[in-house]
């Protein structure tokens, strides 16, 4: 009887460690993302939210200052997206890239057949956001995968919008 119960609480103990290595990774992965994306990005990460909304037909990536009345974030998140946009209307997902890896869900897909992809800027009141809009299911799934890496990186900077 004593000998399943050592087994057990080894078990346990292993499947903890297990969990606690899994958390360690993922924070490891996001403080690697915040570094690479500071040289990417113009703004502050810690004064600013990624929100990534999956819709029926693509998605739509919001970046807005947490503060409202933070006029420089707002300035550095706008020209940021107005570069991002056109380098993607052009195929280039160079940044993207370049902060999660060249193997980010959906990336590779996206850089295909970025053509395919109706991507547009707007801005909002504390920052901007990018809209992708497909047809083909898989252009979709492309987006939504990237979107779902994107969230899991920037981990406290990011959030899943609402559709």
């Amino acid at each position: 009887m004593r000998s399943h119960n050592a087994i057990g609480l080894l078990a346990a103990m292993c499947v903890l460690a297990g969990c606690s290595s899994a958390a360690a990774g993922l924070a490891d992965r996001q403080t690697q993302v915040a570094d690479a994306g500071a040289q990417v990005m113009p703004f502050d990460l810690d004064a600013t939210t990624h929100i990534f909304t999956n819709k029926p037909d693509g998605g739509i990536q919001d970046v807005v200052a947490d503060n409202p009345d933070d006029d420089d974030s707002i300035s550095e998140i706008r020209e940021h997206l107005r570069v991002e946009v056109d380098k993607f209307q052009a195929g280039d997902f160079s940044d993207p890239e370049s902060i999660h890896g060249s193997d980010m869900p959906g990336l590779a897909t996206l850089q295909a057949r970025f053509s395919e992809i109706a991507v547009e800027l707007e801005l909002s009141e504390t920052g901007a956001s990018i809209s992708y809009v497909a047809v083909d299911p898989a252009l979709v799934t492309a987006i939504h995968d990237g979107f779902q890496a994107q969230t899991s990186d920037h981990g406290k900077h990011a959030e899943h919008g609402s559709s």
